[in-house]
């Protein structure tokens, strides 16, 4: 059941994330276009900053989800068992409450911005566009919790996640290299 909801939820990321570079690229490209034919838009630039400051956050969800951000498994992994656990006990709580701080931050800041727009797109309020703020935090923790029970389970088996994908794609290159 909670492998089945993660799968859905890193599948809706995957998707989502496609979708907003797939969109950033079309509006950059279609700037630029204009740009060349001496007719800018006035909007493009809020709007693609807007846009990569989205893939910004629900790809750091995506990555927490992933056990992709930047670690120090071989510092951990090098302590015994007890003090290891503590310190991704510790570190867990620090993430957390990093996101959730941010969150509650993130919701305060979009009370301040109500009845604001956007200075291009006038019809646009800054509340959807910063909502990424909150939102972005609370899937950042949904995302970190779903992934520690896998993560708690290789660290007290001295496994490491960075090293077991890079295992497999090491044996993944070498079937390529023994079928040719």
């Amino acid at each position: 059941m909670l492998a089945t909801v993660r799968d859905a939820i890193e599948r809706i990321l995957e998707w989502f994330l496609i979708l907003l570079m797939v969109m950033l690229t079309v509006i950059v490209i279609v700037a630029v276009l204009f740009r060349i034919a001496g007719d800018s838009l006035s909007w493009y630039d809020e709007v693609a900053a807007v846009n990569l400051s989205w893939i910004t956050y629900y790809g750091a969800a995506l990555a927490a989800l992933k056990r992709g951000h930047i670690g120090f498994d071989t510092v951990l992994l090098s302590l015994p068992l007890y003090p290891r656990m503590a310190a991704v006990i510790l570190a867990e709580i620090v993430i957390i409450g990093f996101f959730a701080i941010m969150a509650y931050t993130g919701w305060q800041v979009l009370q301040v911005l109500s009845g604001d727009y956007l200075v291009s797109l006038t019809w646009v309020p800054v509340r959807v566009t910063q909502s990424v703020i909150p939102i972005g935090a609370v899937l950042f923790i949904i995302c970190e919790l779903f992934s520690l029970p896998e993560y708690w389970s290789m660290t007290a088996r001295g496994k490491s996640i960075e090293h077991a994908e890079i295992e497999v794609e090491v044996q993944s290159e070498l079937k390529k290299a023994g079928a040719r």
